[in-house]
């Protein structure tokens, strides 16, 4: 069906345009955007937590604003990177939308824009996909050594930026990705500071999952105070813009690789001195792939034309008014082969998955986690709930639709409510746009699976 071009107008991206509320007068700051890997949005004390110990981020947030409605494109590594790097929908980087496929070098990113505009570029830490990401930088840091959950070069990073130009660091963590050790932090989460989601079952095994995923957030958090000393230490951190974000969800069962809150709802801090309220928050919808235009508005420097987020710049000055209606997001092959699709609100989420015949089974590395392999005890002992059997379940629901206010974890699926009729035809249409407009496709095959969904080992490789 064609869809008439002034809807097309209307719908496109939920975006709504603003200007710039910066003086064009005024000089570009240095910019440091962090990136947790595999953290759940809630998962630290700024969003409310009572127990994870996260003392840099929370005063991040009170030096900040907090965004309380900051989605990801796609829960899944590299894809994750690649659209926020360029600025475009995974599916749109031409060949960067599975997870490992490397950025084809035909990509404009923001990094090269800020450079050619004379900032100093570079990135420490985790770099996914790294041919021809790597290229971009005008400098590499590597993560450290391991119990520095990828953070050990950060500070190095920061104190070798020249003095004669503005710069943007890329800090990567590999924390808290899995697998995880003990005694990661002097004083390890127990499991009674376990907040235990219902879509997991509230086991010890679990429990203490959840416990050591808690230890590398810490972990994280404090080489995120390292690098803030630094900056007062060398008198710059009132010329810097700070974004915190993760890359996804938390590795775990119906988190990761899902597009739910749990999957892509991201923690999303900004501290900016002179521009941001300290202790604010923002209840707009905002997505990464706003980034690369928003460091370019920062920097004074003319957005690609290819970029297919909005500037978000505006938020900062005045949170109450959106700079965008929608968010979208997508989950593709991540180990396993899947397609879904969905069309964010502030009120509903809305789901389409084309293989409704595969499960929703977590990336292989959460399939060999603790709490994924009591899951399937407990699934032949018949005690997992019906929100439980997310994992498993096949067929899964075409259409899902979720009320994310009312019912934050999304566990009653709206699609098949008369009540909701007219909400779920608006967001069926404003997905419909997004597809036709941004080039969206299925692939014509499917990509074999590359590890086993019960044990999480590596499958023998399919011979042509």
């Amino acid at each position: 069906m064609r869809i008439p071009f002034l809807l097309l107008l209307t719908l496109f991206s939920g975006a709504i345009h603003f200007e710039n509320p910066l003086q064009a007068s005024e000089a570009g700051p240095n910019i440091i955007l962090f990136i947790a890997d595999d953290m759940a949005w809630n998962d630290c004390g700024a969003y409310g937590h009572p127990h994870i110990q996260t003392p840099n981020l929370d005063q991040l947030a009170s030096q900040g604003m907090r965004f309380d409605n900051a989605y990801l494109t796609c829960s899944s590594c590299s894809p994750s990177r690649s659209s926020i790097i360029t600025g475009r929908y995974p599916h749109a980087t031409n060949g960067a939308h599975q997870l490992h496929n490397d950025l084809p070098a035909d990509q404009i990113t923001f990094v090269e824009l800020l450079s050619q505009a004379g900032y100093h570029t570079a990135l420490a830490g985790k770099l996914h996909p790294r041919k021809t990401t790597a290229d971009r930088f005008h400098k590499i840091y590597g993560t450290g050594a391991k119990e520095t959950g990828g953070c050990g070069e950060w500070v190095t990073a920061l104190k070798e930026c020249p003095a004669d130009q503005p710069f943007f660091l890329w800090l990567a963590s590999t924390d808290p990705h899995r697998g995880y050790q003990p005694d990661t932090i002097p004083e390890p989460h127990t499991n009674s500071h376990v907040i235990v989601p219902p879509y997991l079952p509230d086991v010890p095994e679990v429990r203490e999952d959840l416990a050591l995923y808690y230890d590398e957030i810490s972990r994280l958090d404090r080489y995120v105070g390292e690098v803030l000393k630094q900056l007062e230490t060398s008198q710059q951190a009132d010329n810097t813009l700070i974004v915190f974000i993760s890359d996804n969800g938390r590795p775990f069962p119906r988190c990761k690789t899902t597009i739910y809150n749990s999957g892509v709802k991201t923690p999303f801090i900004v501290r900016w001195p002179g521009i941001v309220k300290p202790g604010s928050t923002c209840k707009q919808l905002v997505s990464t792939v706003d980034l690369a235009p928003s460091f370019c508005a920062a920097a004074k420097v003319a957005p690609s034309d290819r970029f297919q987020g909005v500037s978000m710049l505006p938020l900062l000055t005045d949170p109450e008014k959106p700079v965008r209606e929608y968010i979208f997001a997508e989950h593709n092959w991540h180990d396993f082969d899947d397609h879904q699709r969905s069309c964010h609100s502030l009120h509903f989420n809305y789901i389409r998955t084309t293989y409704t015949d595969l499960p929703g089974t977590p990336p292989a590395d959460a399939v060999k986690g603790a709490s994924f392999q009591a899951m399937l005890k407990l699934k032949e002992q018949g005690k997992l709930n019906e929100n439980q059997l997310y994992s498993f379940n096949v067929p899964r629901a075409k259409e899902e639709l979720y009320d994310v206010v009312n019912d934050p974890h999304e566990m009653q699926n709206l699609a098949d409510d008369p009540l909701y009729s007219s909400q779920l035809e608006n967001l069926r249409t404003r997905l419909d746009v997004w597809i036709e407009e941004t080039g969206d496709f299925t692939p014509d095959s499917r990509r074999p699976n590359e590890f086993d969904r019960v044990t999480g080992n590596r499958l023998p490789k399919v011979k042509d």
